[in-house]
Formats: structure tokens, C-alpha cells, sequence
């Protein structure tokens, strides 16, 4: 198969990795120093169950565009920043559209696939996420990371919607996600899903970049476990704006599952220590934005969000 993964950090290099083992064909978006290393020298991935390094297929946007057509690939993986998913949308606006390639966001947050939806089309348009990987770019080039790194996908927003992007077509994407040692399965409702992995998102990314902590001594203390806690209870509050029903087993369930992780230092405070805008917007943003509308407090989110933005 052949996949273009738009944006070369931590995770799309990684799942690239996995498959160009597998013999598929991978093509990277990236920019900068970290574009000219992997043109000259080659991408090297770093993992507890791999070692990879080979040459890659590395791009920029205009090369991209005028060297490229869409339908040169069968699936379209979005592994950005959120907030860079808008300017990406519109910048290949043009060259997206002249194909029905799907695309498939791996991405924090659950405000990616509307705006692919607004932009494509919902048939085009598949939810997903990296789930329990960490991943990031050490030097140009070469990448770092940790976690079984499975991946969770489906139609956007659920099975039971209407001019969705056919689910039967998604087992082959998953087939070859899997043999290339990816572990991936397909979910009916991937909107809850994306809810349900921003329970932990909101609940230890803005606050591990506040105290500089790993996750595990966040959950793990008599004070910010508690925190942690209480904004993933705001994240359920605020779902329903989206037609999503977290419930208090979830929070249960996803509080258990952080605190069983390894330590691992969260996105945000990497972003936070490099000195890299923060996934604010995406994150504890989309959790504010949506308690104004809903006319309710989130109290816990509100504040940790708002020491940032003013250390940012």
C-alpha cells in the first residue's frame, strides 16, 4: 500500500517505519532541519522492539503538490499538531480535493475530524488514534520512541451514521497496519473513543507541562492524582455537547489506565521544555470551549489552562 503521512514527528515516523519494514511504500511532509536530515541521511527510529535505519521518501509541501497527486496514495494520515490541522487543510486544499483518497487523523483532541469533514467530506474522513506510544524527534532525523503503539480507527463519526467512508473498506488498512507490527482494530464508534482518550489527555497533559512531572508521579500523588481525577470528570460533564456519553466508568477506567502506564513524559511537556507552542487549543481548550456553550463549570481545567497560557 502506499501512505503519506503529513507531518514527521515522533509518530508518524514511527507507524512509517513499521509499514516501510512491511514493504509498503511511505512518503513523509515534514520541514527544516529535520527534512534535510531525513533527505541526506536517512530516518533513524529507536524503539524497545526496533531499530530502524534507512532511507525514506521526505518532502516538502510544494514538492509535494507539484510532483505528487493525491491519488498516488491510499490512505492520508494526519499525525500534526492540532492546531496545524486547519492551515495544513487549506494550504493542500486544492490538491486534496482532486482525488478521494481517505484521511485518517492520529491526532489529540476531537475537534481534527470535524474540521477534515467540513473540508473532504465525511466519506473521506476516518477518526483514529495512537494509542499508549510516545514519540518524539531527539535530532533531525532521528526519533525516539516508547509503548506498544497501537492504533484505534473508524469511520467518521460512527458506524451507524450516514455517507460514511465504508467500514468493510477499513479492514484492509488495519490488516496492513497489523502485519507491519502495528497493533490496530477498528472501533464502531470512534468518536467515543476520541472522548474517551481525551479523559486522559485533559487530565495529565496540561498539568505534567505545569509541574514538569511524568505521569505516573501525577497520578500517584495525594494531590495532583486528585486533579488529574477531577479534570477527566470534567471532560465527561462537558461530552455531551458532542452527542458523547462519558460515563463515570469511563473516567474509572481511563484513571486506572494512566496510572498503570509507565512514567512517560506526556507531549505537552516535551512541547513545553523545547520550547514549542503548546496542544492547548486541542486539549483543555476544546474541554473550556465546550463547558461555555453547555453554560457549566470546569473549574480544575480552567485554572491549570490558564497558569499556561500565562507562562506560555
Amino acid at each position: 500500500m502506499r501512505f503519506l503521512f503529513i507531518g514527521a514527528g515522533g509518530i508518524g515516523c514511527y507507524y512509517g517505519a513499521r509499514l516501510q519494514l512491511q514493504g509498503h511504500q511511505v512518503c513523509y511532509l515534514a520541514r527544516g532541519e529535520h527534512l534535510q536530515a531525513l533527505q541526506q541521511n536517512g530516518l533513524q527510529v529507536t524503539h524497545p522492539d526496533l531499530s530502524f535505519n534507512q532511507a525514506v521518501d521526505a518532502v516538502d509541501i510544494d514538492t509535494l503538490q507539484n510532483h505528487y497527486r493525491c491519488a498516488d496514495f491510499d490512505l492520508i494520515l494526519l499525525t500534526l499538531k492540532a492546531g496545524a490541522t486547519a492551515p495544513i487543510l487549506q494550504q493542500l486544499n486544492t490538491w486534496l480535493k482532486a482525488a478521494e483518497v481517505p484521511v485518517l487523523s492520529l491526532q489529540n483532541g476531537v475537534d481534527n475530524e470535524p474540521l477534515i469533514e467540513q473540508t473532504l467530506g465525511r466519506s473521506r474522513t476516518l477518526g483514529g488514534l495512537a494509542v499508549r506510544i510516545g514519540g518524539h524527534i531527539i535530532a533531525p532525523g532521528r526519533i525516539e520512541a516508547t509503548g506498544p503503539a497501537q492504533v484505534m480507527m473508524g469511520s467518521w463519526p460512527n458506524h451507524n451514521s450516514e455517507q460514511i467512508f465504508s467500514p468493510a473498506a477499513l479492514e484492509p488498512f488495519a490488516e496492513a497496519l497489523n502485519q507491519s507490527g502495528i497493533p490496530a482494530r477498528l472501533s464502531a464508534d470512534i468518536r467515543h473513543e476520541l472522548w474517551r482518550k481525551l479523559l486522559i489527555n485533559n487530565g495529565v497533559n496540561p498539568l505534567s507541562a505545569l509541574t514538569g512531572l511524568d505521569t505516573r508521579t501525577l497520578t500517584s500523588h495525594p494531590v495532583y492524582g486528585k486533579t488529574v481525577y477531577r479534570m477527566m470528570q470534567e471532560v465527561a460533564a462537558v461530552s455531551k455537547a458532542d452527542d458523547v456519553a462519558l460515563s463515570q466508568q469511563d473516567v474509572d477506567e481511563m484513571f486506572e489506565l494512566i496510572s498503570s502506564f509507565d512514567a512517560i513524559k506526556t507531549s505537552m511537556l516535551v512541547d513545553k521544555e523545547k520550547g514549542r507552542p503548546l496542544e492547548l487549543n486541542g486539549i483543555s481548550g476544546a474541554v473550556i470551549q465546550r463547558a461555555v456553550q453547555l453554560n457549566i463549570e470546569v473549574p480544575n481545567t480552567e485554572l491549570v489552562h490558564a497558569l499556561l497560557q500565562q507562562q506560555e
